[in-house]
């Protein structure tokens, strides 16, 4: 393969919230394939400290510092009638070292990961262009204007719109469009004007999970957590990203009341990165405990009895499902939480809808010590054998390349 550009929204290191775990695993498996030069941003300091990782795996990068407030990027999208997550993404530095590398180095491929990114793809390159979407953004905001105060329901609401006609000018022009599901793949495709549906190249590529990485045989619990009160039920993930606030206060404020009826003991541990003050506000309220930030999730999860999902809102495959079932934990999550895993309702996990069900499937579950264990294990041999990014990635060459996706079909 000739050198490929990797453009994403935020730098793929290191592997501790959802977008970066795929993307992390996607430009590592690039790199073996063929000199990568990376352009991507960086959220905060704890990003730039991973320059150095960037470095050692880029023939060349661009990382650039994201500062750009909020309001200002709303403000150019209304001047430029463009989606806020463009403008929020919009840098010159960046754009000037995509050109540069254009120019300069021999790109047969552009890949770009998350579908802001896409506006980096010059309209007069000639290679082959991956669009890694992951989910579909427009159904998500949509999903947001229906809730909310009127103000913040507009604004969703025109996101949702002008993001639609983003991604289908971006799946126009990409020669793969990847969504992180089938179902997602499925929707996708089906927002897309119906005049271009047969003529679009969209799949489905899923998450994987490091089954030897997530193995809780070698993990000693988090003591802070296991002295606390049990069953110990967990939340993680990224706690600034509304989703995962509404689900984390569902479990705090209605969900800990039933289970702690049967439970009295239970408690509710919240770990993730930058929980907003709404979340903040619930340590201490029915047994909630909000952690923030770790290093390592494996010892909270180690110390945990079960893990909860009761996302209302949920795009692609949750990584947090994935890590819970293969630290052996047994898990209750929603429908929305479930798509894309193929596992089993009953054996896998179990899967709830309104808040008693959740809390029925809690007491049940930590009441039959050894069912819930039998399903933790069940939970992991699953992963492991249908789950993992070995598998995953193995499309990735035919994906990148047509020689090789044209070998791959001929060897079948």
């Amino acid at each position: 393969m000739q050198d490929v550009l990797f453009i994403s929204h935020r730098i793929p290191f290191p592997p501790d919230r959802g977008d970066k775990i795929r993307s992390h695993n996607l430009l590592r498996h690039i790199a073996t394939l063929a000199p990568v030069h990376v352009a991507t941003f960086a959220d905060d300091d704890d990003d730039m400290a991973y320059e150095a990782e960037l470095a050692d795996l880029a023939a060349s990068y661009r990382l650039v510092r994201r500062a750009k407030p909020l309001v200002l990027a709303g403000m150019q999208a209304l001047a430029s009638r463009q989606p806020v997550s463009l403008t929020a993404f919009h840098d010159a530095g960046l754009a000037a070292y995509v050109a540069e590398v254009l120019a300069t180095r021999p790109i047969g491929t552009i890949f770009v990961f998350s579908g802001q990114m896409g506006q980096y793809v010059p309209a007069d390159f000639a290679g082959r262009l991956v669009v890694d979407f992951v989910d579909v953004d427009s159904a998500k905001f949509e999903a947001y204007a229906r809730r909310g105060q009127p103000v913040m329901r507009w604004i969703d609401a025109r996101e949702g719109r002008m993001l639609r006609a983003e991604e289908g000018r971006i799946a126009a022009r990409a020669d793969v469009s990847l969504l992180a599901s089938t179902e997602e793949a499925a929707l996708f495709t089906a927002r897309l004007p119906a005049a271009d549906r047969a003529h679009r190249d969209v799949r489905a590529l899923g998450n994987g999970i490091d089954s030897v990485f997530f193995d809780p045989a070698p993990v000693t619990p988090e003591p802070r957590m296991a002295m606390l009160g049990a069953p110990r039920l967990i939340f993680t993930g990224q706690m600034d990203y509304a989703p995962n606030i509404d689900a984390a206060v569902r479990v705090a404020d209605r969900i800990m009341p039933l289970v702690r009826a049967h439970l009295p003991e239970a408690t509710f541990h919240v770990v993730g990165r930058r929980p907003v003050d709404e979340v903040k506000a619930r340590d201490g309220v029915n047994g909630t405990h909000v952690w923030g930030r770790v290093d390592d999730i494996r010892p909270w999860l180690k110390a945990a009895d079960m893990a909860v999902v009761p996302l209302e809102i949920a795009r692609g495959i949750q990584n947090k499902v994935l890590e819970a079932m293969a630290m052996a934990l047994p898990v209750v999550v929603t429908r929305e939480a479930a798509t894309g895993i193929d596992a089993v309702d009953g054996r896998h996990f179990t899967i709830a809808g309104s808040d008693q069900a959740f809390a029925d499937a809690i007491v049940t579950a930590m009441q039959s010590p050894n069912d819930a264990r039998a399903m933790g294990v069940a939970a992991r041999r699953f992963v492991v054998e249908h789950q993992s990014w070995q598998g995953v990635l193995a499309q990735l060459p035919g994906i990148m390349s047509p020689q090789a996706e044209r070998s791959q079909l001929d060897a079948a």
